[in-house]
């Protein structure tokens, strides 16, 4: 099996469907594509049918190449990670790993144009958190979720509004930045800095204003991450979390006990926003993202220093905020329902308070004049006449 034959097979795959989100090539399956959330399988000329351990494994070795620490890794940690292209048709971001001693790959589609505050449909909020001059901008949310996405639309605001230096620090490059009004050095785990700790610890003495973390994986990352939010660094990065009290309880989780007095304190003046992302199936195919958005205020401050109380939880916090662009993924989701876009079962699948998200659906449905239940054809009973009534 040649390289033009694995790129013939990419090629096919990425045309299959509208909206292919992931390839995947997996031992005793055909090629497969994920569109819209859903895996479906490829038929190409020639026919290929169901797939080999010989042939999964020489796809992958021709888009890992010649690389020998990508080859490593898969040796001694069971996967490794890399960005392919295919010509300027496309590019994704690969995983190759072993699974029963086979070798099975996913290829992430990535976009060729970098994505825009404004094209991802974000709330006008987002505009004010690459304005900020220094602090913490986290995003968060599962693996797939859309977290690298919307941080690209970010540094492309910077781009087109500022005069700084962008150092970033990926696993693999992404989205390629072109020289705007900022200065964009793209660094690449494994081909330009061995870890993420060590990355940043370098960015600081390469004169950055902006600095893009792949993501805070570890406590020696998120020390470094916090001395530069606090020298006058904008640091943005991403955690798998699923809400904003989360991410805040994952960062103090990653200190020792003795050392949490001093992390709350470093948290409260370093963190401007997190948001976190959910995507969910819209009406008709397709996805979109729910996004829970949280900054930094007095009742957030004392959160995280004193801890959350009844009444007082960041989702409280949130939800009050709503006034000043602040939503939790509840308060998002009745909108994009109320809107049309997801139905009344994915709204509550993917809801944080469920018996919250009930009740707005209910408000919604009651607004548009609705049948705010299921449950019909009930009646009172009724009361037959006494015969005897006029003789008491």
């Amino acid at each position: 099996m040649k390289h033009t034959e694995i790129d013939y097979w990419i090629a096919n795959m990425l045309e299959s469907q509208h909206d292919v989100s992931d390839l995947n090539i997996t031992v005793g399956k055909p090629l497969q594509v994920e569109a819209s959330g859903v895996l479906k399988e490829v038929p190409i000329k020639p026919a290929v049918g169901v797939l080999s351990p010989f042939q999964t494994e020489v796809f992958a070795l021709n888009v890992v190449g010649r690389n020998k620490r990508l080859l490593k890794d898969l040796v001694t940690r069971g996967s490794c990670d890399l960005s392919y292209s295919l010509g300027d048709k496309a590019r994704f971001r690969v995983n190759v790993f072993s699974q029963k001693s086979n070798t099975s790959t996913v290829l992430r589609t990535l976009p060729t144009t970098i994505p825009t505050v404004e094209s991802l449909n974000l709330p006008p909020i987002f505009m004010k958190m690459p304005r900020e001059l220094n602090g913490f901008v986290l995003v968060t949310g599962a693996t797939g979720s859309g977290k690298s996405t919307t941080l690209a639309a970010l540094l492309n605001q910077v781009n087109a509004e500022r005069q700084v230096h962008v150092v970033t620090l990926e696993d693999p490059i992404e989205f390629e930045h072109p020289q705007m009004k900022s200065t964009f050095n793209q660094r690449e785990l494994g081909l330009d800095f061995d870890n993420f700790a060590s990355g940043l610890r370098a960015s600081l003495r390469q004169a950055p204003k902006v600095i893009l973390v792949g993501e805070m994986r570890d406590r020696e990352t998120m020390e470094i991450g916090l001395t530069a939010a606090e020298t006058g660094h904008l640091v943005m990065s991403t955690l798998h979390t699923v809400d904003a009290g989360q991410t805040i309880n994952r960062c103090l989780g990653m200190f020792d006990q003795e050392e949490q007095a001093q992390i709350k304190n470093r948290l409260v003046d370093t963190i401007r926003w997190v948001v976190g992302q959910r995507l969910l199936p819209k009406v008709g195919g397709g996805r979109v993202a729910a996004l829970e958005v949280m900054g930094m205020n007095l009742r957030v401050a004392d959160a995280i220093l004193n801890g959350e109380q009844e009444g007082k939880t960041y989702y409280d916090i949130i939800a009050d905020g709503h006034a000043i662009g602040w939503q939790t993924f509840d308060q998002h989701i009745l909108d994009l329902f109320e809107e049309g876009i997801v139905t009344e079962d994915i709204s509550l699948g993917y809801c944080s308070r469920r018996s919250t998200v009930s009740r707005g659906l209910d408000q919604i449905k009651a607004t548009k004049g609705e049948s705010t239940t299921s449950i019909t054809g009930l009646a009172m009973d009724e009361v037959e006449e006494d015969p005897y009534a006029n003789f008491r």
